[in-house]
């Protein structure tokens, strides 16, 4: 009797270990999935991982699932066509979808930007020191920060860029390789380009939020947010407010936490400690503290100064931001409390 005793016992604590073990995974399957596409080997994965490494998906009743594809227009696609729930654009396109009845709406992603890098050798100091030069360009002609500094080049010194200046448009990698070479004498670049760039010893001319603080706009504005439809975020209400609190739970450890850049080392590609470095407090600077109706007035001045620039290849028939392109049911709070 005493052998079947014990071999009850052994049965129920086996069967009670398993239970604990498949337990988590049993209430992970039975979480609401957010669905989010990013590009393969973009920056927006070092947020995503940390969400997933601690578990904050799970801890905010969500389970995430991570769509990677390889361009921008795949990525903008799996939202179209419904293979993915969540993605990360800027609210020109957003305010553009919404004026043709797609009613997509966005929050705050990131306050990085591009910036005017210029080669030690090139002789620039400030914009009016372009005349004549080599100018790379990422992100085509209706680029943001392209339009932006034109607007600023023809503000403070009433010349235009497109004229004065010897321009290429090529993709941010290849941008980063010719001014190293010295083939071009500066390059307009996206934020991680650019600070891959100073690490190198390049040095910055001006960044776009300094360029908008000439038209009167002081306030940091996101140009990058998370973007999903409407109508899913108020049939799936309990899951958006989860991810985002997810999204920003990430962000606060990437703030705080050195720790954790060590341990996303491998994602960030860079065998260089101070790139890496470079990397990390670039990324820091660029996380929204706060966006309510200040930010919003600011982001419709954007809106319309780009409008003004790039006008219906860029923004369509509107020259105004729709109201509607910032969601405003989540409160986003400063990382740092």
């Amino acid at each position: 009797m005493i052998g079947i005793h014990h071999c009850k016992t052994r049965i129920a604590a086996f069967v009670v270990l398993i239970l604990w073990c498949i337990a988590p995974r049993l209430c992970a399957d039975s979480l609401p999935a957010v669905r989010v596409a990013v590009l393969q080997f973009g920056t927006v994965n070092w947020e995503l991982d940390v969400i997933k490494h601690h578990g904050f998906d799970h801890k905010n009743g969500i389970t995430l699932e991570i769509v990677p594809l390889s361009s921008k227009n795949a990525v903008n696609v799996a939202l179209q066509g419904g293979a993915a729930d969540v993605i990360v654009n800027d609210w020109i396109w957003v305010s553009r979808q919404r004026d043709n009845d797609r009613l997509y709406t966005s929050v705050p992603y990131s306050l990085a930007v591009g910036e005017l890098i210029a080669h030690p050798d090139s002789g620039i100091e400030n914009v009016t020191d372009l005349v004549g030069k080599k100018l790379g360009i990422a992100g085509g002609p209706v680029d943001k920060s392209w339009l932006t500094l034109r607007a600023y080049a023809f503000k403070t010194s009433n010349f235009d860029l497109t004229e004065d200046v010897t321009t290429q448009f090529a993709a941010p990698p290849l941008l980063n390789e010719l001014i190293k070479r010295g083939e071009l004498d500066a390059v307009l670049n996206f934020w991680h380009y650019t600070a891959r760039l100073k690490a190198a010893g390049m040095h910055s001319v001006i960044d776009v939020k300094t360029m908008l603080s000439e038209f009167g706009i002081d306030q940091p504005v996101p140009l990058l947010g998370w973007v999903f439809h409407e109508n899913w975020a108020a049939e799936n209400d309990t899951a958006i407010n989860g991810f985002l609190q997810a999204s920003y739970r990430a962000k606060k450890t990437l703030l705080q936490s050195d720790a954790e850049w060590a341990r996303l080392r491998p994602l960030l590609k860079v065998d260089d400690d101070h790139v890496a470095q470079t990397l990390r407090d670039a990324y820091r600077d660029g996380i929204p503290r706060q966006f309510g109706v200040t930010e919003q007035t600011e982001a419709a001045k954007v809106f319309e100064l780009l409008a003004q620039q790039g006008g219906v290849e860029l923004t369509g028939s509107s020259t105004v931001l729709n109201p509607s392109t910032f969601w405003n049911k989540f409160d986003l709070k400063p990382p740092d409390e």
